[in-house]
């Protein structure tokens, strides 16, 4: 594969000589969790998207907050039902023994995120360039600033997306991850029951599918279960395929995030041809490398370090 100007202070095997184990006990350990419960896959890809997105993929999303110091990105509001942490830690501490001071957190979640979703095809759907720094500051303020949200149109996605060197079709590619995983109907409640604040709900949704959702999403007085939880992706949340792509061309994305893509007309025309799964997949990888790349530290780089533990500074 031709490495790109986002690639080159990473590579392959990059532990191949300080930790040969490295790689393969991630691997192996994300394979048991996921294999016991398949739910965790999209718990672990979207530990990783969060990460990536603020100050770039340095764990620095892994920190715990510390008394007397601003809040860490754990506690921003996007962040809060984010799991699948303690798999990161078991991974962690197990390379600590094998490989003391060796192996970036950063590196273990790149590398987590690609084996959980890798794990029904049985290989790896794309490569990862591994030598990474961890990151020693995280603030909730900056995740509140620079994450993606569930609303937004798609001139903020695409702005937000630029500024990680990520194109129309990195945004739409990365946005096929909602073939997996669940969402709280809170995050998603006003457009079935209070679109523009008169009780409505948004046009741009499927009637049949909007239907469905208020039937799991609100209560008898039509009020918003914000804790009630629904499939990402209609057509089965926990199967890693092109089923994102062939619901949002139904009008069926849950989110307006989602439905976004198709007010763009080259976004749009990018997503109808990864409704064939080779090609989404394909695509997929490729911008998970790109995105994996975000901003990473790097040996030589004034700020980074192998944690110790991942939630704590050294």
């Amino acid at each position: 594969m031709r490495r790109g100007r986002w690639e080159d202070k990473l590579r392959m095997k990059f532990y191949h000589k300080s930790c040969p184990e490295a790689e393969e006990t991630v691997r192996e350990i994300v394979s048991q969790k996921v294999k016991t419960n398949p739910s965790l896959a999209p718990k672990l890809l979207r530990v990783h998207y969060h990460d990536c997105f603020v100050r770039g993929c340095d764990a620095s999303l892994l920190l715990d907050s510390v008394s007397g110091k601003p809040d860490s990105e754990k506690e921003a509001r996007p962040n809060l039902s984010l799991s699948g942490f303690e798999i990161i830690d078991e991974i962690k501490s197990l390379l600590e023994d094998k490989c003391p001071q060796t192996v970036s957190c950063a590196d273990i979640l790149t590398l987590a995120a690609r084996d959980a979703v890798s794990y029904q095809f049985g290989r790896p759907l794309w490569n990862v360039f591994t030598g990474r720094l961890d990151g020693k500051v995280s603030l909730a303020s900056e995740a509140v600033r620079d994450l993606p949200s569930a609303g937004a149109n798609f001139t903020s996605l695409q702005t937000l997306f630029a500024e990680s060197d990520l194109d129309v079709v990195d945004l739409v590619a990365l946005s096929g991850a909602h073939t997996i995983g669940t969402a709280h109907c809170g995050v998603f409640g006003r457009r079935l029951l209070n679109f523009t604040g008169k009780g409505d709900t948004d046009p741009s949704l499927n009637s049949s599918y909007a239907s469905f959702l208020k039937s799991k999403c609100s209560d008898k007085s039509l009020r918003v279960n914000s804790s009630a939880e629904v499939g990402m992706d209609p057509t089965g949340p926990l199967t890693f395929d092109s089923g994102y792509f062939v619901s949002l061309l139904q009008q069926k994305g849950l989110f307006t995030s989602d439905a976004a893509l198709l007010t763009d007309p080259s976004a749009a025309s990018i997503a109808s041809v990864f409704q064939d799964s080779e090609s989404f997949l394909a695509q997929f990888g490729r911008s998970m490398i790109k995105m994996s790349s975000i901003k990473v530290l790097t040996l030589g780089d004034e700020g980074g370090e192998i944690r110790d533990n991942c939630r704590v500074i050294n």
